[in-house]
């Protein structure tokens, strides 16, 4: 039996939790921020994190991996970054959702949801090899923050992705994909979070977390946005809300057992 901690958080640019762009945040600023996101990361004792909205190079924000240094600072070593925005050139963009983890990241896919503007949304496949030839999978996403006719289509987007992985890589997963991320949108709306967890449950007994809590904006939290999807392998033995000020999101806290 392994016990895993997991942990989801969407980072919003290092920009903490003020409502201002990040490119009014000095590199200072950034770097100090993202220090106490990797002092988070270590005193949780995470072994997996999902995070959104992270920075590879981004002239508003540094123009340096932000990935890469949480690693190199909380002291997990492998990561994968899944950019959903790119753009080089004299003022170069690029972030999207990224995974840091304990072991070895064998297999990484990204999607974008679309690439017509800045801004767009996707999600980040990976595989993490927790034991000699058995994969821990685990999608990390970021859907449409105002429009839910656009969150529908991200999510129909995403079951296809599911199913499709499912038939050609599943053989060697310890279990169905973890979903997890910043869904903007809460599980009682017919809305997409609603949506996704009713195909997750057709073919898998799911469970979403946290069951209490809500996530956004991290200083008043009004919202529940941010959520776990844990298939029914997993034995989940706790789950919270992390109460924290170092983003407008607060992060999700997961522990669980699995054979």
């Amino acid at each position: 039996m392994a016990r895993m901690r997991f942990l989801t958080f969407n980072v919003a640019h290092a920009r903490g939790t003020l409502p201002v762009h990040q490119g009014l945040r000095s590199v200072v600023k950034i770097r100090s921020n993202l220090l106490k996101i990797a002092a988070l990361i270590k005193k949780l004792r995470a072994d997996v994190v999902a995070v959104q909205e992270i920075d590879e190079n981004s002239r508003w924000n540094g123009s340096f991996n932000h990935l890469t240094f949480l690693s190199e600072h909380c002291g997990l070593p492998f990561t994968a970054m899944g950019l959903t925005n790119e753009r080089a050139g004299r003022f170069p963009l690029n972030y999207g959702n990224g995974v840091l983890s304990r072991w070895p990241i064998k297999h990484a896919e990204t999607t974008t949801f679309g690439r017509s503007q800045l801004g767009d949304k996707g999600f980040l496949f990976i595989e993490t090899e927790i034991a000699a030839g058995r994969q821990l999978p685990l999608i990390n996403l970021h859907l449409h923050h105002a429009s839910r006719k656009q969150r529908l289509l991200q999510a129909g987007k995403l079951m296809k992705f599911m199913t499709e992985r499912a038939a050609t890589r599943g053989a060697h997963w310890v279990a169905p994909p973890i979903l997890c991320g910043d869904f903007n949108n809460p599980p009682h709306r017919p809305d997409a979070t609603a949506m996704l967890l009713g195909f997750c449950e057709q073919t898998n007994n799911y469970t979403l977390l946290p069951k209490a809590g809500r996530t956004f904006p991290a200083a008043l939290p009004a919202l529940s946005l941010d959520f776990v999807f844990v298939p029914q392998e997993y034995r989940v033995t706790h789950s919270e809300v992390v109460r924290c000020y170092l983003s407008d999101h607060r992060p999700v806290l997961v522990d669980f057992d699995l054979d």
